[in-house]
């Protein structure tokens, strides 16, 4: 009998069923109840969870152009230790990833990095500045063959452009993933409007911005039958509208990020900028109407939101600083918190939203498969019965403004394996990515 490269042992797959997984190469090649015969190498995994590889639709890389935040290497490296075995590089670099010369870069960089997939996401616009329609085409055909465009970080304002852009992503299997901000609504806003902003001075950010934008783009995008994607959903209104407008079969798909599961917008009180975040962290309602729409399937994937700062820019007075926080190695962590260990829902239905779901938006073919014979080996091993207290001077990435800095979290990531090669081991990221 030839020796199997990689045996897990005894881990629970998402469904509960506790199985050993045997690794050949690229792809897995037999799931069993216990594999007896020869392994080069065995990974113990007993009282754990093996979940497949997650998959990031909303992650910023920061390179080409702002490599003192993050890097698509330091981002990949972080991203590995979280679980995950891809990630959706957002558009909003310098230069912007609007014509297929960035993304392929982009794309190449995540090659030559070695620890996941990294899938540029393209410009919706050229330059983001929501007027002129990018290279779409171009950054469709290209190597990194696009199929996620986004503004994010700007709202596509327009109608007319949004309608266009919803037409044209058509020929692709396309989607727009839309950072639904009215920027009428939100000059100079801070944090979110209501109670909170009011006693602390600082200007409010209305849920009405974000909900009049996803209202518009769900019957702009039933007008079109095209297919439409909101990031970072955070208000129980607009989870009533991707609610509404799945009843009436129009396709769209929502996110919601970890930290819009977990904080509140009582944080700004302390004034801290690392929980000044677009958009902003919303009432103790807003989350708990997040939370069950995860749960339900409302809304379709949780997504990080990774926004690495350098230091100046969010060691400063609220005003002055960036929106945005770190994500990816506390992503997992803060769902078991949320949502499994409240019993909202299982280990397979965060694989669903974690991994699988993700995957089929951005339509990445070889991520987010079911862990069954013949499916590429990206897979995360995780134990829920350990914990770990984050320390923003040990995060991967290359910069430190995590909201969780002192905090005790659930759920310890102890092996990544992307695409048959380990990339994290008992809890530490190789110095050498997978090639």
């Amino acid at each position: 009998m030839n020796s199997i490269d990689v045996v897990i042992k005894g881990a629970k797959l998402p469904n509960g069923t506790v199985s050993d997984i045997c690794i050949q190469g690229e792809h897995v090649v037999d799931v069993v109840k216990d594999y007896s015969g020869p392994a080069t190498h065995v990974v113990e995994a007993t009282g754990c969870v093996v979940l497949p590889g997650l998959v990031d639709l909303h992650t910023h890389l920061r390179e080409p152009g702002r490599e003192d935040a993050e890097t698509v290497l330091s981002g990949s490296q972080a991203g590995a230790k979280g679980g995950f075995t891809a990630l959706s590089a957002m558009a909003n670099t310098s230069p912007v990833a609007d014509t297929a010369g960035v993304v392929e870069q982009v794309y190449r960089l995540g090659q030559e990095a070695g620890y996941l997939d990294v899938f540029p996401i393209g410009a919706v616009t050229q330059g983001l500045r929501g007027e002129a329609l990018s290279e779409i085409g171009a950054m469709a055909d290209s190597v990194a063959r696009v199929r996620v465009f986004s503004d994010d970080g700007h709202c596509v304002s327009d109608p007319l452009v949004m309608r266009r852009a919803l037409e044209y992503i058509k020929k692709f299997d396309g989607v727009v993933a839309q950072h639904a901000q009215d920027p009428r609504m939100t000059v100079d806003s801070q944090m979110n409007e209501g109670i909170v902003s009011a006693r602390l001075g600082l200007k409010g950010w209305p849920a009405v911005a974000e909900e009049a934008i996803i209202a518009r783009d769900v019957l702009l995008t039933d007008h079109v039958n095209s297919r439409l994607h909101i990031c970072h959903l955070t208000t129980a209104g607009g989870v009533e509208i991707i609610r509404w407008a799945k009843a009436r079969g129009i396709d769209v798909t929502a996110e919601v990020t970890p930290h819009h599961l977990l904080l509140t917008d009582d944080l700004a009180g302390s004034y801290d900028p690392v929980y000044k975040v677009n958009p902003p962290l919303r009432t103790e309602h807003d989350v708990h109407a997040l939370r069950e729409a995860l749960a339900d399937g409302t809304i379709d994937i949780v997504a990080t939101d990774h926004a690495p700062h350098p230091l100046e820019a969010k060691e400063c007075e609220w005003q002055e600083a960036a929106f945005g926080m770190l994500g990816l190695e506390t992503a997992l962590s803060i769902v078991q918190k949320t949502m499994i260990d409240s019993g909202m829902m299982s280990w397979e239905q965060v694989a669903e939203r974690m991994s699988l779901t993700p995957a089929r938006i951005g339509r990445y073919a070889d991520q987010g498969q079911q862990l069954a014979k013949g499916a590429f080996a990206n897979l995360v091993v995780i134990n829920p019965t350990k914990s770990w207290r984050v320390d923003r001077d040990l995060v991967l990435s290359n910069s430190s403004n995590t909201p969780y800095h002192g905090h005790e979290l659930p759920g310890v990531v102890e092996h990544t394996f992307f695409k048959g090669k380990q990339t994290v081991i008992n809890g530490e990221v190789i110095s050498k990515g997978a090639k």
